[in-house]
């Protein structure tokens, strides 16, 4: 299967095509823009996304900023944005304004099977359209500005376009795990607060909107649940005839509300952190995972996890890449899917270093990220840093911090056994050992906070967040990280 697929035959530019007429106030006095000679005609979407790069709002949304990922024609987001532009749709936006048709998400081949949905490999253009069309049927519910909306979606493409829908729609995401069942859905969304959820009908043999009408039949703060198709059942909103009735085009980000997960996949405990403190962290991880753009990252991580969500559709957007997900493993697809020839960053569960030491990695492969959650324990390494490959670990303290360390530089294991000697940048992240043995962590990176009420983070005087771990430590590298 090849990566991309000509623009004409993409299914979602396909989609996205069938409008209902020019943009208001753009008649028949609307001027086109012919294809550059010697190229196909280009689909409806790419060229409207052409000439919507007149417009005042999108070429305001879209201002390149000043320094380049990897080159002067690249823009790069800025892990402190400006006020509007403090979120992942604005920088889905500033990619498909620069580069439309530049692979943005790939669905794996075998999506049908658990889903009942075709495999699509989108562009970044169309991307931006159904993420558009999405965000403008959001707003017409009647929500306030910064609502929560949970997302329980299998981390596929439709997921990954849904957080930067309600991002765009000007609300908050809260991504919930589609493998939880009715007790554990039930208590994240009282907990959290959710307003609405956007799921999908079938995943597998289970049947996560209905399993959320349930839900929403016992808490009445749940008042919209939608989900993707086929066969959405009765009283949940169709999101398939709202991307084909809703019109698409250019997008303000309305964004600042952040992000909801929970601390240790506990739906009691969900922590809110700002958008400033989420780029921060997609930041901190883009600089040690190396992604440039045009690039792919290939994720085993579960949806409705921070650690997917930095490690993947974060670092992709930052960096320009591609995201290609594999929400349910099987060996084969996989081995399908690493061996595809294109510069591949490859992330997924610490635990199967062992499995992926065993295997010939293709040279295409230019970093592994090891995804832990703590407490954890860090056994011995068996993959290791070559001068083409970079072996990262990423280690998840409680939604609270991210920590990102490339083994044979800023070792994770390192910084957590000494992190005075660490190389972190104190504004994104610092951390010190307290008295009591506990690790403390401040920086903008960390700035996330308990959003029950009577659920207080533990601080120092002097304005360090505590968590609940320490760290145990055997010849100068931190050997586990275990409840203090």
């Amino acid at each position: 299967m090849q990566l991309a697929l000509p623009p004409e035959r993409d299914p979602a530019i396909a989609v996205a095509a069938q409008r209902r007429g020019p943009p208001p106030g753009q008649g028949a006095a609307h001027r086109s823009v012919r294809p550059a000679q010697g190229h196909a005609p280009r689909s409806s979407t790419i060229r409207e996304w052409e000439i919507l790069r007149e417009s005042k709002l999108l070429a305001t949304l879209a201002r390149p900023v000043p320094q380049a990922l990897e080159g002067p024609h690249e823009p790069q987001m800025s892990a402190e944005p400006a006020e509007g532009r403090a979120g992942l749709c604005a920088r889905l936006a500033e990619i498909a304004y620069h580069h439309p048709h530049r692979i943005a998400f790939v669905d794996p081949a075998a999506k049908a099977e658990w889903t009942g949905r075709g495999a699509i490999t989108w562009t970044y253009a169309a991307a931006a359209e159904i993420v558009a069309r999405l965000a403008n049927g959001l707003r017409g519910w009647r929500l306030p500005p910064g609502s929560r909306i949970g997302l329980c979606l299998d981390g596929g493409a439709e997921g990954l376009i849904a957080y930067l829908a309600v991002e765009a729609a000007g609300h908050v995401p809260c991504p919930l795990p589609i493998a939880w069942d009715e007790a554990r859905l039930a208590a994240a969304v009282q907990s959290a607060g959710l307003s609405a959820v956007l799921t999908q009908a079938r995943f597998g043999a289970s049947l996560p909107a209905e399993r959320l009408c349930r839900v929403a039949l016992s808490y009445f703060g749940l008042r919209y649940v939608a989900a993707f198709g086929p066969a959405v059942p009765d009283g949940v909103i169709s999101l398939d005839g709202m991307v084909l009735d809703e019109r698409g085009g250019p997008f303000a980000p309305q964004t600042g509300g952040g992000l909801v997960s929970f601390a240790a996949g506990d739906p009691a405990r969900p922590m809110h952190r700002p958008a400033a403190s989420l780029l921060a962290a997609i930041a901190h991880c883009r600089a040690r995972i190396r992604v440039g753009p045009g690039e792919r990252i290939l994720m085993l991580l579960p949806g409705g996890d921070l650690r997917s969500l930095v490690a993947g559709l974060g670092t992709a957007l930052l960096a320009g890449a591609s995201l290609e997900i594999l929400p349910v493993f099987e060996a084969a697809a996989f081995a399908v899917a690493l061996a595809r020839p294109v510069p591949t960053h490859l992330v997924l569960p610490a635990q199967l270093e062992a499995n992926l030491a065993r295997i010939a990695l293709p040279g295409t492969l230019r970093s592994v990220t090891l995804a832990h959650r703590a407490p954890a324990a860090f056994g011995p390494a068996l993959l290791h840093p070559t001068a083409e490959r970079v072996i990262v670990d990423l280690v998840d303290l409680d939604a609270t911090a991210i920590l990102v360390g490339a083994r044979g530089a800023d070792d994770v294991a390192r910084t957590l056994a000494d992190p005075n000697s660490a190389a972190l940048p104190p504004i994104r992240m610092a951390m010190r050992i307290e008295p009591d043995g506990r690790l403390a962590l401040r920086g903008e990176a960390c700035a996330a906070h308990p959003l029950r009420r009577g659920m207080q983070a533990e601080t120092t005087a002097d304005g360090w967040t505590l968590t609940r771990f320490r760290t145990e430590v055997r010849d100068g590298l931190a050997t586990a990280v275990a409840l203090a």
